[in-house]
């Protein structure tokens, strides 16, 4: 079986940072992209962040210039560095990816069970 371990959530006052890591662990022969997600009280999950294989990464409007999403694939790991943190930011944080595994040829999608994040003052 596949797991995603999230770690590194808190709480934090505004302007804050925080480093989130998620690490892939099981039998796993290869992971897609790896991203962040994040959920609010009373609203949807929200894509935060995405990082491909490659290095390639992409941001939702909000967070652009204050996190940034890194990998290290030897270690099937994905961080999250949160600058600037605001209140608006709070909410559980989730990490994904398409992970396929020795028991198949087929990507399927896993979810971390989730880390809190808490900005206020």
């Amino acid at each position: 079986q596949v797991q995603l371990v999230e770690s590194g959530g808190g709480f934090v006052q505004p302007g804050g940072s925080l480093r989130l890591s998620c690490a892939a662990s099981g039998s796993i022969v290869s992971i897609g992209v790896m991203g962040w997600y994040r959920q609010a009280p009373g609203k949807q999950r929200e894509s935060v962040a995405g990082i491909t294989s490659g290095g390639t990464t992409n941001y939702a409007d909000s967070v652009k210039g204050r996190f940034t999403i890194s990998r290290d694939s030897a270690k099937n790991t994905v961080y999250l560095q949160m600058n600037s943190l605001k209140p608006e930011d709070t909410g559980v944080y989730y990490c994904n990816a398409p992970i396929r595994t020795y028991y198949g040829s087929d990507y399927f999608a896993y979810w971390g069970q989730g880390t809190q994040v808490t900005v206020s003052s």
